[in-house]
């Protein structure tokens, strides 16, 4: 199982995690490719009008339907620190990641939090029992396409309104952490 991460410090701080199984995976990238326009690199929803945004998230509810991508929101809310939720974040995932046999882990690259992610991932994954199960990596979101999933998820949630309710259809569950 693969894992797309990205997070949204709008309005409290969340992190949505967009996963599908791995075989079904190149079909989402090929669509999430051809939404890139001429002159972009990848797609990001802080920097798209309205109207792609809705396109966006049209096709990643659709996604959803066709190729079993789903997502799940881990809402750490305001209490705390930044880091201090988002290692509540990162916990959550971990746990989730670490039912399966196998997962990987593909943040959206944040050079702010590359070197702090390291450590808690390595801690987390070992605490689990899944340090040899689980893999992560933080890339570039033009370098990886699907990370426009979670983003577009993180984004429209922050947002809420018709923005949440857009993508609603591919959140399985918003959980509390």
């Amino acid at each position: 199982m693969h894992f797309y991460v990205d997070e949204s410090k709008a309005k409290g701080y969340l992190v949505a995690v967009a996963s599908g199984p791995r075989p079904r995976l190149a079909l989402p990238r090929n669509e999430l490719s051809a939404l890139v326009l001429p002159r972009q690199r990848s797609l990001h929803m802080k920097d798209e009008g309205d109207s792609r945004r809705r396109q966006i998230a049209h096709a990643i509810v659709h996604l959803g339907e066709l190729d079993g991508i789903h997502a799940v929101i881990y809402d750490a809310g305001r209490a705390g620190t930044e880091r201090e939720r988002r290692a509540r974040c990162l916990a959550a995932l971990v746990d989730d990641a670490a039912r399966h046999p196998e997962a990987s882990v593909i943040f959206d690259r944040d050079e702010s939090l590359v070197s702090w992610d390291r450590p808690r991932m390595i801690e987390l994954t070992r605490a689990a029992g899944a340090r040899a199960r689980i893999s992560y990596d933080h890339l570039p979101r033009h370098a990886e396409m699907l990370l426009a999933i979670p983003d577009a998820i993180a984004w429209s949630w922050a947002r809420g309104g018709e923005w949440r309710e857009r993508v609603r259809p591919v959140v399985l569950e918003v959980r509390a952490v």
